[in-house]
């Protein structure tokens, strides 16, 4: 069991030559591409949970951290990627440019090391750095400079707040739908990388109507969501 249990390791580690095959693609300006990179690391991350609990990696080598591997990848998938794709992009002009990217540095680490980043009921406390998320918004609507600002702004806030933020496949409640959706959100995104993040509207539309249920949802109240 020790050799499928390192692969589990390895398939991980994969996510961080992925992150290099975005940066390269971030640095020639090819942010669809970047995405798409992205888009694959997000799928390595989906699945070597499972297959880490499978081949019980923490078990049979417990000299290597998992938790730590992962939170490696992620550090540099959905914050570091990002805040670089922020700052170079074009979409503000350096002075707010810098800072934004810095702000998405620094609250994601932060939020990375904060051992209360789950509820009990499995939700995030807080916004849950996924900047790339954010990033892939900022370059599909393109708004105005100090309205991308102002986004990341109240998201580097919100990562401190004790506000839910739904899990699309721990948290219990409405799981079925959210799931659904959060496929929906894949083909959408998808759609819309291979279109240069120039789709139609209708691709738009539904990528910031499931946006919007995705932001609203941690906050019903526990009643409603039954």
């Amino acid at each position: 069991m020790r050799t499928p249990a390192f692969l589990v390791h390895v398939f991980t580690a994969c996510g961080a030559a992925l992150a290099l095959l975005a940066l390269l693609a971030a640095v020639r300006g090819d942010w669809a591409q970047m995405f798409l990179w992205l888009g694959a690391a997000l799928i390595v991350d989906a699945v070597d949970g499972p297959l880490a609990r499978r081949y019980r990696v923490a078990e049979v080598l417990p000299r290597w951290s998992g938790e730590t591997l992962d939170l490696v990848v992620d550090f540099t998938t959905y914050v570091f990627l990002p805040a670089y794709a922020v700052t170079a992009s074009g979409l503000m002009p350096d002075w707010l440019a810098v800072p934004a990217g810095a702000a998405i540095a620094v609250t994601g680490a932060l939020y990375f090391a904060d051992r209360n980043m789950k509820t009990a009921d499995n939700y995030f406390l807080g916004f849950p750095a996924v900047w790339n998320v954010i990033a892939f918004y900022l370059l599909l609507l393109k708004p105005q400079p100090f309205a991308a600002f102002s986004a990341v702004a109240l998201f580097a806030v919100l990562t401190f707040v004790p506000v839910k933020f739904v899990h699309p496949f721990r948290v219990r409640r409405l799981r079925v739908l959210t799931a659904a959706l959060l496929g929906a959100w894949g083909v959408l995104a998808v759609a819309a990388v291979a279109f240069g993040l120039a789709p139609p509207f209708w691709i738009v539309a539904g990528l910031c109507a499931i946006a919007l249920y995705f932001l609203v949802i941690g906050l019903l109240p526990a009643e409603r969501c039954g």
